[in-house]
């Protein structure tokens, strides 16, 4: 019998999330994880994947599986598994990479995003204060 994947297995601190660029979808490279360990059902893909909707994780493995990276194998009666493939397998050493590249830049990946956040919300309410002005402001006619 398979080990249960952990709830908590892509937490909001996992460096997982901060990597800034995509294997596939946003989600892609979650679902290649979870499926490192062998073949899974879906409803055993939602448990550390419980943050994406089941269309959108539906959506990501019809993508994988188009690109050849996972295996879907209808196991009876609505029941089916997915798998990595071959060349999925193959994704799990650069992903690997990028996951470790993500933990060592940790600090650095949160300050930029921060920075960027402040820096959009500043701009959001700067146009949006020009525009309440502009418009004569609540109340007077213009």
């Amino acid at each position: 019998m398979r080990e249960p994947l952990r709830p908590d297995m892509f937490d909001e601190l996992c460096p997982s999330t901060l990597v800034p660029f995509r294997f596939g979808d946003k989600w892609a490279a979650l679902v290649v994880r979870v499926l490192e360990g062998g073949p899974r059902r879906f409803s055993e893909l939602r448990i550390p994947l419980h943050r994406v909707t089941p269309k959108v994780l539906t959506r990501s493995l019809r993508g994988l599986e188009r690109d050849g990276l996972v295996r879907r194998t209808v196991l009876g009666d609505s029941h089916v598994e997915y798998e990595l493939t071959d060349l999925g397998r193959s994704m799990l050493e650069p992903l690997a990479a990028a996951c470790a590249w993500a933990e060592q830049h940790w600090e650095e990946l949160l300050d930029a995003r921060e920075a960027y956040e402040s820096s959009a919300r500043e701009a959001y309410e700067g146009s949006a204060r020009e525009a309440y002005e502009g418009a004569g402001g609540l109340g007077r006619a213009g």
